[in-house]
């Protein structure tokens, strides 16, 4: 099972796979999937009965050993039709397949030979029993160096290729193309770049077409970008401009790659209630809670007076409110914004953070450590703050990746403090006073 964000290729991974080995490709979308029948195939007293897709995918390939691609198995759904999750665990299970019964043909068929790879974006909506049975392999998404690199081997020629240009009819120089991915998409994947260099092609493609004496080759620099694309689509939040009181930058996943998350905290006269907007999923509402209860209850060590706790309410509010967000990352970043508000303590502006906060302070691993660590980069972050059992992450990322960026491994949350947080004008004052002795 290739798991991965859209668009870096596990399709054509497979495709790839099937043609080094030498066998049969062939595909099955299974997005939307919810009539078991359109595995195991229908009775033949139905009218319009059909073998299942498996039988049918074999008949298409004309040989029994094929690659069949189950495309997207984290989108199949169950109704009353029954559940087609069900039905295929029967067929990737390697000791069972070999007497698949589907209902059209009504006697066994030998599915051993067959070798089954499936594409999924998450794994939380595939059935447990299902993950069993298959061997994951990550797919994360691509570094900017990457991203330059397939586009000027394999993007680029297709466009020019599929826009009836010849070959050195554009050219689109690496600083453009940097722009491209940085500025006008926002994705772990290729298919917006893909889209972006296509459209390039096609304005090229026009000047070509109306160029009334011999056509001049184009190229596309950083500065005459936006005569093919316009304005920038994408606005990169980068790193804050100066330190603050309560503005802490957290570091989040989605399905499509990494962002930043400038989460803000305010303190307002109240009775010490705990007010939290942005479209916060519940795992997310439980780790700002297990936050301020660890604030509350090491108030004196943290440097927090017990009467601004129970005089004011606390405001955690994440920007982009109509996003729905949640998981248990932001854990140590609502607990540094909490903090900083309360104590007074200004927030350091290079420094992003993730990690999950128990209620004792202790710092839990997190996962999506490549897509975050991409967003900080991209925000021009220098520092970042991750749980020390994710140090085994970084041995898998790319080195230019890892070198750009500084990193701090914690355990618990006063050394997330320590990092993240200026001291306050009292202290500083006393640790000059102390120096200057």
């Amino acid at each position: 099972c290739l798991v991965g964000p859209p668009g870096v290729g596990k399709t054509s991974l497979g495709r790839s796979i099937a043609r080094a080995l030498n066998r049969k490709f062939v595909r099955l979308s299974l997005g939307g999937l919810h009539d078991e029948a359109e595995i195991r195939g229908h009775r033949r007293t139905y009218v319009g009965a059909m073998p299942g897709r498996i039988i049918q995918a074999i008949q298409q390939a004309g040989t029994n050993n094929p690659l069949i691609m189950l495309d997207e198995i984290d989108k199949v759904g169950a109704d009353f039709r029954g559940d087609p999750s069900s039905a295929l665990l029967e067929v990737l299970d390697p000791e069972q397949n070999s007497a698949f019964r589907d209902n059209y043909l009504g006697v066994t068929f030998d599915l051993s030979n067959v070798m089954f790879m499936t594409t999924a974006n998450i794994l939380h909506t595939i059935q447990p029993a299902l993950l069993d049975r298959m061997e994951i392999i990550e797919l994360s998404g691509y570094t900017e160096e990457e991203k330059v690199e397939i586009a000027r081997r394999h993007l680029i020629p297709k466009q020019i290729a599929e826009t009836g240009l010849e070959p050195g009819d554009v050219k689109i120089d690496n600083r453009a193309l940097s722009v491209i991915i940085s500025e006008y998409t926002q994705e772990a994947g290729l298919r917006q770049l893909e889209r972006e260099i296509g459209q390039i092609c096609r304005k090229v493609a026009r000047k070509k077409a109306e160029a009334e004496h011999r056509f001049k080759p184009v190229r596309v620099t950083k500065e005459n970008l936006r005569e093919f694309l316009r304005a920038p689509k994408i606005f990169i939040e980068g790193a804050l401009k100066k330190d603050q009181i309560g503005i802490v930058t957290g570091l989040a996943w989605t399905a499509v790659g990494g962002d930043i998350l400038l989460i803000e905290a305010i303190k307002i006269k109240g009775t010490g209630k705990l007010i939290l907007t942005g479209q916060l999923g519940e795992v997310m509402q439980e780790s700002a809670q297990a936050a301020f209860s660890y604030a509350k209850a090491r108030a004196a060590e943290l440097g927090i007076n017990e009467e601004v706790i129970s005089n004011y309410d606390i405001h955690i509010h994440l920007p982009e409110g109509a996003i729905p967000k949640d998981g248990p990352s932001a854990g140590i970043s609502m607990a540094t914004a909490m903090i900083s508000v309360l104590s007074g303590r200004p927030a350091r502006k290079d420094v992003a953070m993730t990690g999950e906060i128990t209620l004792r302070g202790n710092v839990l691993p997190i996962g999506g450590v490549k897509e975050k660590l991409l967003a900080a980069r991209r925000a021009k972050i220098k520092s970042v703050i991750l749980p020390a059992k994710n140090r085994r992450n970084l041995e898998d990322l790319p080195k230019e990746l890892v070198r750009s960026l500084n990193f701090i491994f914690v355990e618990h949350i006063s050394e997330v403090l320590e990092a993240a947080l200026r001291p306050t004008a009292g202290r500083r004052k006393a640790a000059a006073a102390r120096s200057g002795r």
